[in-house]
């Protein structure tokens, strides 16, 4: 879906003792539903999944400006279904993305724009087994990778300070991005936290791995910027534009991070791998699934059951427990 422009918003608010002149509430009483919904996702990763659906449906019914989503039928929305189906997508990711289109409109009726919904009634695809199909790292894989950036320069320790916060605190990669300096420093009872910023705002704190904050320790210490409390915790540590490394490190360079380290051991994977192999990790190694649950900052606790391997073990089942 096209980001709105300088034609539906504003550039910039004029400061004054009126915050919007005439012309700039005209303009913005003048936005198009469609563009306001967009401009209200807040979150990151959720703005940038809901795009690239509604992207994807733009394309396959050819619409082109935002007041064109007003002529959709519940016919359209079936041919995209069957369509991302005949792609061999899954059924959860299909889901997914009936379920963004389904946002976008729900807007849409709550501004009057459309009369009702499109997407409500259309079937969806089953949900696969309560498995995760994202794959989890053996014990003996997640040590090769953790010591996989061997040299002893600064990208080295902040690959290393890096693969460890994920493998030990199953961040999501947005979750890692956003850590300050100070939020490695939080102390509660004297056992080292991370103050971690989750999905919807929320806000949990996770113990520190020993390891980890050793390793975190030894990255800042190299990189210089360990007295900056409220900049960004993990920063690139090249940047060819402008040289200056105040930002953080983008979910983008997280991903090929991992990507570039598991490749060179063989098992290519994605930073979502890690946080699977975490939970996984713990789940097997008798961790309470409920801790677990707030541990991950799941708000379901079927979310987590996902990585429970435990109950699919065949040595666990019940035949093993009849005795006649």
């Amino acid at each position: 879906m096209a980001k709105p422009s300088a034609d539906h918003l504003p550039a910039e608010i004029t400061p004054g003792a009126r915050l919007l002149t005439a012309a700039e509430f005209h303009r913005l009483a003048d936005v198009p539903p469609e563009v306001e919904w967009f401009a209200n996702l807040s979150n990151p990763s959720t703005r940038r999944a809901y795009e690239h659906a509604v992207s994807d449906f733009m394309r396959f019914v050819g619409i082109g400006r935002p007041e064109e989503f007003r002529t959709v039928t519940r016919a359209h929305i079936i041919a995209w279904r069957d369509t991302l189906m005949q792609r061999g997508l899954g059924g959860s990711t299909i889901r997914h993305r009936l379920a963004s289109l389904a946002s976008l409109f729900q807007h849409l009726c709550d501004r009057n724009a459309v009369t009702h919904n499109p997407v409500k009634g259309v079937q969806r695809p089953k949900t696969e087994s309560g498995e995760g199909k994202t794959p989890a790292l053996g014990d003996h894989q997640a040590r090769k990778l953790l010591e996989a950036p061997e040299m002893d320069t600064v990208k080295s320790k902040h690959d290393r300070a890096i693969l460890s916060t994920l493998l030990f605190h199953a961040l999501r990669r947005e979750e890692l991005c956003k850590l300050k300096v100070r939020d490695a420093r939080h102390a509660r009872k004297g056992v080292p936290h991370l103050k971690v910023s989750g999905k919807g705002g929320k806000t949990r704190y996770v113990p520190l791995h020993p390891g980890t904050n050793a390793l975190i320790h030894d990255y800042l210490e190299a990189a210089g910027h360990g007295t900056d409390e409220a900049g960004a915790l993990f920063r690139p540590v090249r940047n060819n534009r402008t040289g200056r490394l105040e930002r953080a490190i983008t979910a983008d360079g997280v991903y090929k991070l991992v990507r570039a380290y598991s490749a060179g051991l063989g098992f290519e994977m994605g930073a979502h791998a890690l946080r699977a192999t975490a939970a996984t990790n713990a789940l097997d190694h008798q961790a309470d699934i409920a801790k677990v649950q707030e541990w991950l900052g799941h708000a379901n606790i079927a979310t987590t059951r996902i990585y429970d391997h435990q109950r699919t073990r065949p040595e666990d089942s019940p035949t093993f427990k009849v005795a006649y």
